[in-house]
């Protein structure tokens, strides 16, 4: 695993772990396999999946767990804080928890505020996912929309 020049901490990691710094990684956990761009930042309580990518400039917020082979593309945002008051919630019991399935892309400039994606789907560059995904296929467009079944 390369960690040199990264703000890493208090992170369990399996074999094959590439970092690319800088980073900003602390108490999460990264299966084997995992490579992580630069200028990503991946908060507490999230577990990313074995053979899964996530490219530069992405924001993984705090309990996010993505499955096996997933590919995060360049500057997605997750966010678990939908601002339900009308302003942020400093209370993290208050937000959701995000789960992805196995081998799902998601496309650069994407943004994730909803539950759960399924398996398997796509979505696609700049998206907005606002509710969650159930049917496996591709998704685009603010808010996102499936396109088409897979």
């Amino acid at each position: 695993m390369e960690l040199s020049d990264c703000a890493i901490r208090d992170i369990k990691a399996g074999k094959n772990v590439r970092i690319i710094r800088p980073s900003n990684i602390y108490q999460c956990e990264l299966q084997d396999n995992v490579f992580v761009g630069p200028f990503v930042e991946i908060q507490k309580g999230c577990v990313i999946g074995r053979d899964s990518r996530i490219q530069s400039h992405t924001f993984i917020c705090e309990n996010v767990t993505l499955g096996e082979r997933c590919f995060i593309g360049h500057n997605v945002s997750f966010a678990n804080d939908l601002f339900k008051s009308g302003a942020p919630d400093p209370t993290p019991e208050n937000w959701i928890n995000i789960t992805l399935g196995d081998d799902v892309t998601v496309g650069s400039g994407a943004t994730i505020l909803a539950p759960s994606i399924c398996a398997g789907a796509v979505i696609g560059a700049g998206s907005v996912v606002v509710k969650a995904i159930t049917i496996k296929g591709i998704y685009a467009g603010n808010p996102a929309r499936l396109i088409r079944t897979l």
